[in-house]
């Protein structure tokens, strides 16, 4: 997504600011979907975000409760060869 981020034992010092491009990312856990969420809504361009479950997880009807605050948003199937492709990796 294009930032700046240097890891320093555990913390993570990001400079900026930094203009965030969109990309294909994956939430590993809750905080981390909810932090790429709001990175890609900030990002230029589009973010793909999957892993989803894990935000599902802790944040119920976040889809909807963004786009209520005029978000550019939504959710999409994966084909089945992106369900491949996602098991593989």
């Amino acid at each position: 997504m294009n930032a700046e981020i240097k890891v320093e034992g555990g913390s993570a010092i990001i400079s900026g600011p930094v203009n965030l491009q969109g990309a294909k990312v994956k939430a590993s856990d809750l905080r981390a979907g909810a932090s790429l969420i709001i990175a890609g809504l900030m990002a230029q361009g589009l973010t793909e975000i999957t892993g989803v479950e894990h935000i599902d997880r802790g944040y119920s009807h976040i889809v909807e409760k963004l786009q209520g605050l005029g978000a550019q948003i939504w959710r999409e199937k994966l084909t089945k060869e992106e369900m491949e492709q996602l098991k593989e990796s």
